[in-house]
């Protein structure tokens, strides 16, 4: 069967609009950036938690129930978005939430999701790290660590016969703890770390960090640029008049047309490439025989078209970001949990803990397989009690026991003009378990 009449027999019909509020739905709520600095995301994100929820209805809902979507603008601000979460808990009164992208506002409000005991779903890349099992609350992240990205990012260059490297790295949380990950496996693996530089978002210019990180005396090998795309464009844009010194490695939130928009096309052509997660499936990679190390893969790309295409014909031709995979997987997981929560206890399941638990249960790797394409018999087999792991939009999930994804396949990506380009996937297993 052909990837269209497949989908179209698999999943929920196109509808030109978007519904309005069913009666009796089992509510998610989602803080997405919808304005501020980066508000190019947030509709393509709340449109993959759309889409979800559509097919999840389509599937049965929970009981007959339909899952809805409430959304609320983080206006990518701390301040104005920790409101905003507050609002969607004690004024929408939701028990299960999804995001938010800024990594600042997910750990502001985890005393809330404690207090409240709420399930919290975590599929940016920028979530925070989770380390540490909790009695209350339950956080799901999809996406891998910076450990994971840090290693990955260190490991490529390496293989390459990098030898020094430094980073120009945002002074927030995420960009950070990347940053740090970073240097930290360079070195281990034997690569000299040369000073790096930090700089604080939402500055007119970088030129002094520019200068700092490209020293003409002690240039690296590789400068990881780690920040959000709205200070990443600005700084690739003055690095360009500055004369284009050094070469850059790209952390995987500059992933994104947001960056790719705002800087100088053909800029980085030659000189950069990024490391991001891969979407294509574990089960869709095998060994690179050619790769001696036994860490590249050869993959196809089925699945990420597949959804793809399932996206852009619900959403007049419009394409999924890499991370709206992730938050389309956000709300599967959820109402997977839901529904065979409700079949193994005869009760709908508010407690995020509890919830947290069902998820991992699901997803234990000697479960059967259920995929995002056809949820109808996933969902008739949840309702029967049978546990199924799930193979999403964005990959193959297993959860340590904290609730962090162990996806570990990553993507080598360059910028050829105004378009993306991916290289081939590879394994990127740290010495240390994420």
């Amino acid at each position: 069967m052909g990837l269209a009449s497949l989908l179209s027999a698999s999943c929920s019909s196109t509808a030109p609009d978007e519904p309005d509020e069913p009666e009796n739905a089992i509510r998610i709520g989602a803080l997405l950036p919808f304005s501020g600095s980066e508000s190019a995301i947030g509709r393509n994100l709340e449109q993959a938690m759309l889409l979800a929820v559509e097919d999840v209805t389509a599937a049965g809902g929970l009981e007959g129930r339909p899952f809805d979507i409430v959304s609320r603008d983080s206006h990518s601000s701390q301040d104005r978005g920790l409101d905003q979460l507050l609002s969607l808990i004690y004024t929408d009164d939701v028990r299960y939430l999804v995001g938010p992208e800024e990594n600042e506002l997910a750990r502001d409000i985890a005393i809330e999701v404690k207090k409240e005991d709420l399930l919290h779903m975590l599929p940016s890349y920028a979530a925070p790290s989770i380390a540490r099992r909790e009695d209350d609350g339950g956080r799901v992240r999809l996406a891998p660590s910076p450990l994971g990205i840090g290693c990955a990012l260190a490991k490529t260059i390496v293989s390459e016969g990098v030898r020094t490297a430094n980073s120009l790295s945002a002074r927030d949380d995420y960009n950070t703890a990347v940053s740090t990950e970073f240097t930290t496996h360079f070195a281990a693996l034997q690569g000299r770390i040369l000073p790096s530089v930090t700089f604080k978002p939402g500055a007119q210019t970088y030129k002094d960090k520019i200068n700092a990180a490209f020293n003409p005396e002690r240039t690296a090998g590789r400068t990881l640029l780690a920040a959000y795309p709205s200070a990443a464009s600005t700084i690739v844009t003055e690095w360009t008049v500055h004369g284009r010194p050094g070469r850059w490695l790209l952390g995987p939130a500059l992933h994104t047309e947001v960056f790719l928009a705002n800087i100088p096309q053909g800029t980085l052509d030659d000189n950069s490439y990024g490391i991001s997660p891969s979407l294509s499936l574990r089960s869709e990679c095998s060994p690179n025989p050619d790769d001696p190390a036994g860490e590249a893969l050869s993959c196809t790309r089925w699945n990420a078209e597949a959804f793809t295409y399932h996206f852009s014909r619900r959403w007049n031709h419009e394409v999924p970001f890499p991370a709206a995979h992730f938050y389309y997987d956000g709300v599967v997981l959820i109402a997977m949990g839901l529904v065979y929560g409700y079949a193994t206890t005869g009760q709908i399941i508010t407690s995020g803990n509890e919830l947290r638990q069902k998820i991992l249960e699901l997803n234990d790797p000697k479960n059967e397989v259920a995929v995002w394409w056809d949820l109808k018999a996933a969902m008739a087999k949840l309702r029967a009690g049978t546990p199924l792991r799930y193979i999403g939009a964005a990959a193959e999930y297993e959860f340590d026991t904290y609730g962090a994804s162990r996806n570990h396949i990553m993507q080598k990506w360059t910028i050829q003009g105004d378009k993306f380009v991916d290289g081939d996937p590879f394994d990127a297993k740290c010495i240390v378990q994420q």
